[in-house]
């Protein structure tokens, strides 16, 4: 099988990785209008706004449609070369943004300065080649191997290529610093691992075409390099990218998500022996976020455990944590089976006798163990055995009460 026909089985479609820097686009769009002034997210914004306008002009069709709305023949070529170094730039200014945060010394002042003067010439001098060039015949997939030997735009398909290799190289060397570094949040991690991953894909692209163009130099024919594999490359290397950008925030989102879940879910044997003492629970409503949820469920149990510590019995407490440690439970969990012993207790006292005793035990620990006291509740096996050897000597907890 000839390698360009095997190539365009498994060509990705130019909408796809825009599509997919869409989506990283308007998952940040909300913070970077939010908080416009963070240098760090105007970069992103301009890098993905950048990503995808690539993507949109540099399709076959967009070209054609370019090129016949301007009269121009192949003006698409240094328009597409522009929107691409200026990704580069984008993509320097974002590495110094991220490494140097808020600072604004004169090194990072004069390395933004760099980057900016630097790519904003070679965009200027593609424009110039590209008038100076002769290019008549129209080529909406070959023309960086079909003018690979023209004078002028020999020059500039070759600026493009070094431009972009260039902070592709940069790029992705200081992302693979910043993954080793210690410290980082496993989901920024695998997030930069992604972004890494799809800067040396661009550089594997540029691979491509400099070999492809080199061929046409030396008098060879590897245009299939160009037209049928760096393309999938290149679309494979944005959606890498655009994942690496999503994924950071996405599965932040989701993991705090899931612990607001986690720990709703784990406050619920604690509210029903709560909405049990009390006769009543929180009010449904329908529109709640899982936040405002466990926010509610966590004040209702607050908010009955406070009368109810006037029928809690410390001495039975502090027999209740030694019977767990005795019967082998670590120190946080004895903790945990204590409170959980004395809460049932001090509910069952209180339906005995609904007048609590006048003076009432700190509850401060309390109140703020919640969660564990209620992961307690879930074994009543082990509460049954600790409250048993607890009672060894009930009179203590009748005079605590009395």
């Amino acid at each position: 099988m000839e390698p360009a026909a095997t190539l365009r089985d498994f060509s990705i479609s130019f909408w796809i990785p825009t599509a997919v820097l869409g989506i990283a686009l308007v998952i940040k769009l909300p913070t970077i209008i939010r908080l416009w002034r963070d240098p760090l997210l105007r970069a992103v914004g301009g890098l993905l706004l950048l990503a995808c306008a690539v993507f949109v002009f540099c399709s076959p069709s967009t070209i054609a449609r370019v090129n016949r709305l301007t009269g121009v023949s192949n003006i698409s070529a240094p328009w597409c070369y522009s929107l691409l170094t200026a990704f580069c730039g984008s993509c320097l200014l974002l590495i110094i943004t991220w490494r140097n945060g808020p600072d604004r010394s004169a090194v990072t002042r004069r390395a933004r300065r760099w980057v900016v003067s630097v790519y904003s010439g070679v965009i200027a001098l593609l424009w110039l080649l590209f008038l100076l060039a002769d290019v008549p015949v129209e080529r909406l997939r070959d023309l960086d191997t079909y003018y690979a030997t023209t004078p002028f735009m020999r020059e500039e398909i070759l600026l493009y290529l070094c431009a972009h290799a260039l902070a592709c190289l940069i790029t992705a060397r200081l992302l693979w610093n910043w993954v080793r570094a210690e410290g980082l949040d496993a989901w920024l991690r695998w997030g930069l691992k992604l972004l890494g991953a799809g800067y040396l894909l661009n550089l594997i692209f540029d691979a491509v075409k400099l070999v492809a163009v080199g061929a046409r130099w030396a008098g060879g024919d590897l245009d299939w390099l160009s037209t049928d594999l760096a393309p999938p490359i290149a679309a494979l290397s944005a959606i890498l990218i655009a994942v690496g950008f999503i994924l950071p925030h996405a599965g932040q989102y989701a993991s705090d998500r899931w612990r607001v879940r986690v720990a709703h879910r784990q406050l619920r044997p604690l509210y029903l022996l709560m909405r049990a003492s009390a006769g009543e629970g929180v009010p449904f409503v329908l529109r709640a976020t899982p936040e405002l949820r466990l926010t509610r469920r966590e004040t209702f149990i607050r908010d009955v455990l406070l009368p109810l510590a006037r029928h809690l019995d410390t001495a039975l407490g502090a027999r209740a944590h030694e019977a767990a440690l005795s019967l082998g439970h670590p120190p946080e969990r004895a903790r945990a089976l204590a409170s959980a012993v004395t809460i049932l207790d001090a509910v069952e006292a209180k339906a005995r006798r609904p007048e609590p005793p006048a003076t009432a035990p700190d509850t401060t620990d309390l109140l703020q163990e919640i969660g564990p006291v209620s992961r307690a509740l879930r074994r009543p096996d082990e509460i049954a055995a600790v409250r048993a050897r607890a009672a060894a000597d009930p009179a203590e907890s009748v005079a605590a009460h009395e």
